[in-house]
């Protein structure tokens, strides 16, 4: 081996930029998410021990104790408010999922202070207030189809078979709301299993993004002036050390 290939091999080697992995959900964004079921289900719970024993959680919407005619509707009032405040937390937390997914759910936090902002009078529904609630029902309910991740990693309940499944449940649910405003007997207890379900799924969405990791931008600078990744760059270092040792023998 000649003097100066030897010399050339015995450069030193920059040392390789690690890899770095973002969030695909961040902390506070799953935290948003986790709490968005809980106050809107304890919201209307609570709220429906506030009401007269005339009224009937089976029968009755959950707006009618934010309406005007309900007792203490500052209750669900408030739980609707912060519901969707927390859409709109985590919609700017899932990094993870396309754009489109994003303002899907954004649109779906601001239907829900546009329902808060639009209560129901005493006897019937105002236009805003089915319109925010119209827009709110259809946005959450095809929004697991826009969650579906395409990159790799991909949880199961991200593929697009499962956010088509989870899909197809959405909107099965909220055809069983629609029929019951059609003179139903459980329109309540429609609303009430449908909102608890679909409020959740951020929050599972949340979670499997959060057990993913998205690639960073970090890049390294390998021995030979080439840009490459931190993996590529120290197998590069690994191959230098054993052929110096060759060299050696």
């Amino acid at each position: 081996m000649s003097t100066a290939h030897w010399q050339a091999r015995r450069l030193p080697i920059p040392a390789a930029w690690p890899v770095r992995s973002s969030p695909a959900a961040r902390p506070w964004a799953i935290i948003s998410a986790g709490l968005a079921p809980v106050l809107l289900t304890g919201a209307y719970l609570m709220a429906g021990i506030l009401q007269p024993a005339s009224y009937s959680p089976v029968h009755t919407t959950i707006s009618a104790m934010a309406g005007q005619a309900g007792t203490d509707r500052w209750v669900m009032t408030g739980g609707i408010v912060l519901t969707g405040g927390c859409y709109l937390v985590t919609a700017a937390g899932l990094t993870g999922v396309r754009a489109s997914a994003r303002a899907l759910l954004a649109v779906a936090g601001m239907a829900g202070l546009g329902i808060a902002a639009s209560p129901e009078p005493a006897r019937g529904a105002t236009p805003p207030h089915l319109a925010w609630t119209v827009l709110g029902a259809v946005t959450i309910a095809v929004w697991p189809a826009f969650a579906a991740r395409r990159a790799s990693p991909r949880p199961l309940i991200l593929s697009a078979c499962g956010s088509a499944a989870v899909t197809a449940v959405f909107v099965a649910l909220l055809g069983w709301l629609l029929a019951e405003t059609r003179d139903g007997s459980v329109l309540g207890l429609a609303e009430r299993l449908t909102s608890s379900i679909q409020t959740c799924w951020p929050f599972i969405v949340a979670v499997a993004l959060r057990r993913t990791r998205r690639p960073g931008p970090g890049l390294a600078t390998g021995g030979s002036g080439g840009v490459t990744d931190g993996a590529t760059a120290r197998a590069r270092a690994r191959g230098r050390g054993q052929d110096r040792s060759r060299c050696g023998r």
